[in-house]
């Protein structure tokens, strides 16, 4: 399995690579320390994992994986930080990111992680994942303001892209509206959903879906 690893202290890489590379399954076939270059590698290397720092010397790791994922989604990205920060793992798996781990996890642990993640499992530190389950229970299971059936057909399906992790431009260029037309969409919408923000959005949208077909 090919991994990249992105993180901005050597000292972290070379210790990731030397772990990594003990356990006989796993190819290091690149390391970069910036954002800007860890896009370009993955790019150019195609590894099957990036572990990606999330603080990044030039732009942060989530914007990172956003780049990757969004040319070459078969490439799956693992954020590797010191930080849990809930809406840092928000934005991540929004980003596309197939999961969120803490530096603290021992070795075994991340091997799994990563095999996991190749598999297209989603994968939360146990840590976070308890505050990030129950934020996005709270969301899926709102009262009765927070109904898809309250959206316009054209609200609904700014939300389904959304949730597919696309910007207002980008939605924007893939219905043919403008960009100004579509953040007045996404303000309806959240307001009719009793929702912050974007990510609670999304996340509303994938949970309602997967209770939706239980």
């Amino acid at each position: 399995m090919k991994i990249l690893i992105v993180d901005d202290h050597e000292v972290v890489r070379t210790g990731l690579r030397t772990l990594l590379e003990k356990q006989g399954d796993f190819e290091i076939v690149g390391e970069a320390a910036t954002a800007d270059a860890g896009i370009a590698m993955a790019l150019s290397l195609n590894p099957d994992v990036v572990l990606m720092d999330v603080r990044l010397p030039d732009e942060s790791g989530i914007e990172a994986c956003r780049g990757i994922r969004s040319k070459k989604p078969g490439i799956r990205v693992l954020m590797l930080t010191s930080y849990s920060d809930e809406e840092a793992i928000f934005s991540a798996l929004m980003a596309g990111a197939s999961g969120y781990l803490l530096k603290q996890i021992d070795a075994q642990q991340l091997r799994q992680a990563i095999t996991a993640a190749a598999c297209g499992e989603t994968i939360l530190d146990s840590t976070v994942s308890i505050s990030v389950v129950e934020r996005v229970k709270s969301i899926a299971n709102g009262d009765a303001a927070r109904g898809i059936d309250s959206l316009s057909k054209k609200e609904a399906m700014i939300l389904a892209l959304i949730a597919e992790g696309l910007t207002n431009q980008e939605i924007a260029d893939s219905i043919c509206l403008s960009e100004k037309t579509v953040r007045n969409y996404v303000s309806s919408l959240l307001s009719k959903l009793d929702l912050a923000h974007r990510t609670q959005a999304a996340l509303y949208y994938i949970k309602r879906n997967e209770l939706k077909e239980k």
